[in-house]
């Protein structure tokens, strides 16, 4: 057992020497299965995803979703998602950094999916979560709302949430709610169920 350590040591030790000194960053189990669902994406032609900082850092890393059919039709809506280490066993932290008239986002970029809450499970992946992403923007779910007023106005009046949604993708929010941006963040207070 002592032998196999020291083997180890020394295979660390001429692969260290082998990079000019510089000792080799382990990946955790995270960045490993990130890595594998990241090489394995079939993203609708309309979804992209880009990496700020660079492919050395994936666990940050945004999506560009641009609807090709429904409400949001012409709107281009971007997510940012954070990824924990001990992914996939925890969902990644997704916001839209996009302001958006929607009845799953509120103004403060929260996203309430449900594969991004209560029925996250290992074995779903980035893929999936973009799909899902992507659905909201296709068929909203005014049931399970975290813009309970976007919710009320597409239940009770489709026409108007379309009017809604193509006003606040012209000119902002704020001209669906006819509100200032401190009156639109105390408006947000809503929690996804």
């Amino acid at each position: 057992m002592i032998r196999l350590f020291k083997v180890k040591e020394k295979q660390k030790e001429l692969a260290e020497n082998a990079n000019g000194g510089v000792p080799i960053k382990k990946q955790t189990a995270g960045e490993l299965r990130l890595h594998k669902d990241i090489s394995e994406l079939n993203l609708p032609k309309s979804c992209t995803i880009s990496f700020p900082d660079g492919k050395d850092n994936l666990m940050n890393f945004e999506v560009s979703i641009r609807p090709d059919e429904g409400y949001y039709l012409g709107g281009t809506f971007l997510f940012s998602f954070q990824v924990s280490p001990i992914y996939p066993h925890e969902a990644p932290k997704v916001k839209c950094k996009t302001k958006v008239y929607h009845p799953n986002i509120d103004l403060e970029g929260n996203v309430c999916l449900n594969i991004l809450r209560e029925d996250w499970k290992p074995v779903l992946n980035i893929n999936t979560i973009i799909y899902g992403l992507y659905h909201l923007f296709t068929e909203p779910n005014y049931e399970d709302p975290l813009n309970h007023d976007a919710a009320a106005v597409l239940r009770d009046n489709p026409k108007m949430f379309e009017s809604n949604v193509r006003r606040a993708m012209a000119g902002g929010l704020d001209s669906v709610y006819g509100l200032d941006n401190y009156a639109l963040s105390v408006l947000n207070v809503h929690t996804c169920a």
